[in-house]
């Protein structure tokens, strides 16, 4: 749900859930045939995971990490891990890289241009479920385009503060 100001936009776990469904059917509506899937950690685990199962395709994760200010809402250094973890094998062929969203763009500009450089992979193309207005880089599919740019309230951010103390006051009878 948007809010009246468009300044946020919270998304229930139901709303989320469809919204992966929806790109799986964006992906799939373009007969692109692709080998792996690529999903950026930690936000793109969730709808890789789901891609993965939908299309019955290898998941290979790659982390990396720019949100660190002020609960994550500033943008800091982009850091990138220097290895893909695989189940086996290399990323090679046609690969789909799959992140949540491209808020500025410069994650996924910078992953794009890195997997560019690898040899083995022939072709790449990326997905999003959400693009912000702001974003300087435009994934190849996408579900919702953003214009205004909200902060995206993603329903497993409850779990950002959360600690195990928490989460046992939850249990306790």
């Amino acid at each position: 749900m948007l809010t009246d100001d468009g300044k946020h936009l919270y998304v229930s776990w139901d709303e989320y859930h469809l919204l992966i469904e929806r790109l799986a059917l964006k992906v799939a509506a373009s007969n692109w045939q692709f080998d792996q899937i690529l999903c950026l950690a930690r936000g793109g685990m969730r709808p890789g995971d789901v891609l993965s199962r939908v299309f019955d395709l290898p998941l290979a994760i790659m982390s990396t990490s720019s949100y660190r200010a002020e609960a994550g809402t500033i943008q800091g250094r982009l850091d990138m891990a220097k290895y893909i973890t695989m189940p086996k094998g290399e990323l090679a062929g046609r690969v789909l890289l799959v992140d949540d969203l491209a808020d500025s763009g410069i994650t996924l500009r910078a992953v794009v241009e890195r997997l560019r450089g690898i040899p083995s992979i022939g072709e790449l193309r990326s997905a999003v479920i959400w693009v912000k207005g702001a974003s300087s880089y435009t994934p190849d599919y996408y579900v919702e385009m953003l214009p205004t740019s909200p902060w995206i309230h993603q329903p497993f951010e409850e779990y950002d503060n959360l600690r195990p103390e928490g989460l046992a006051k939850k249990f306790a009878v």
